[in-house]
């Protein structure tokens, strides 16, 4: 009996698993999902392949620029004023023109699609050239389908009318100085390139699917196989569980970072004007943001059909659409507007753009930081909240 009760009193005086935060789980807990996403083939092709693909197809497969347009041209009149300027409409290099008999013909190749638009030159455009009073009659008609394609339409012809012009001065010995000389300069963007733009905020894309659709996928997926059962059994702490998820992660979306910047700019030709500590500062931020939303999106869902469904509703399309990444946020509706204040990417392409185009400009930036901070502290503390419940 003695030896008996000694058992049990020992039994019942043993020490309990160690809940204090251990440097030496975290360092294990890391190492397992470093070991996981390297292993793991779809979480290689999400988190290494699928960044460098996505920077190539904005790169090189999304264009807002037009740099040529096929026009129609009719001229009804055979001078050779006229031939003279169809041929400087032949020669811009923004224009590709089509020559058409009648009007009839024309019109219906703008009606079929063939061209973007058209030019006339009327029959007396000779004789009203020769009047300074008159206005020479020549009809320009655009596509009104596409409105920025008619812009563009309406921008290229006038630029090669008044070239014309100029040059026909020149010839004729009739070059009176303007009374007002127009020299447009852009600033931060010379060229005028939307690739310029496009390409730093497809970063945001970039780090927005590394950040919140990968973690949310990774740990469903340990619902799934019941590996997370497993884990939260063991002796760790909320803050080690949490820790070993955001460790890997960051690490990898900082590496994408650095190396999407450096295809950015060294191999697609896109001027980095920031530091690479600003780089830094604000992509951390923004990777803890959209982590943080990941973790919380897994905190919820435990399927992985689920939590991609609800990754690419939370994190992937506002990002596209609301973050003024391809549509400017200030010419969205004011609901939509407020919308956008509450999403983290918009300030991620705010400040990506702003180090790409224009340097360190701190006024820009501060308020950038401090949002995606906010945000960052938001979807962790969320997170923290929902794991502390299911490990009790």
């Amino acid at each position: 009996m003695s030896d008996k009760s000694s058992v049990i009193k020992k039994g019942a005086n043993s020490p309990s698993p160690s809940r204090n935060f251990s440097w030496r789980r975290l360092r294990a807990l890391c190492r397992k999902e470093f070991l996981q996403v390297i292993r793991d083939p779809s979480s290689n092709v999400i988190a290494f392949i699928l960044p460098v693909v996505l920077l190539f197809i904005f790169g090189y497969g999304i264009n807002l620029d037009s740099t040529k347009i096929r026009l129609g041209l009719v001229s009804e009149d055979m001078s050779s004023e006229a031939r003279r300027f169809a041929d400087s409409l032949i020669g811009s290099p923004y224009l590709d023109i089509v020559n058409y008999p009648t009007r009839n013909a024309v019109e219906r190749a703008i009606t079929d699609g063939n061209i973007r638009g058209f030019i006339v030159i009327s029959q007396d455009f000779s004789e009203k050239m020769k009047q300074r009073s008159a206005t020479a009659p020549l009809q320009v008609v655009a596509d009104g389908a596409e409105p920025n394609m008619a812009n563009f339409v309406e921008g290229y012809t006038m630029g090669a009318w008044q070239t014309w012009q100029q040059e026909r001065a020149d010839d004729r010995g009739e070059n009176p100085d303007p009374l007002i000389s127009i020299e447009p300069r852009f600033w931060f963007n010379p060229s005028a390139e939307s690739r310029n733009y496009l390409i730093p905020g497809s970063i945001t894309i970039i780090m927005t699917v590394i950040g919140a659709l990968l973690t949310a996928l990774v740990i469903a997926r340990e619902w799934e196989r019941g590996t997370m059962e497993a884990l939260l059994a063991s002796p760790i702490t909320t803050t080690e569980f949490l820790l070993s998820k955001l460790i890997p992660y960051y690490v990898i979306g900082i590496s994408s970072l650095f190396l999407c910047t450096g295809v950015a700019t060294f191999l697609l030709g896109v001027p980095y004007r920031g530091s690479p500590w600003m780089l830094f500062i604000v992509g951390t931020f923004f990777l803890l943001s959209v982590l943080g939303m990941g973790l919380a999106i897994s905190t919820v869902n435990r399927s992985q059909f689920n939590a991609a469904q609800a990754a690419l509703n939370a994190a992937f399309l506002p990002g596209m659409l609301l973050s003024g990444f391809i549509f400017e946020v200030g010419s969205m509706p004011w609901p939509i507007r407020i919308v956008t204040y509450f999403i983290p990417a918009r300030y991620f392409v705010d400040a990506i753009q702003t180090l790409f185009q224009a340097g360190d400009i701190m006024a820009v930036l501060i308020p950038d930081i401090l949002f995606l901070m906010a945000a960052s502290i938001f979807f962790l503390g969320i997170t923290a909240r929902n794991t502390r419940r299911r490990m009790e």
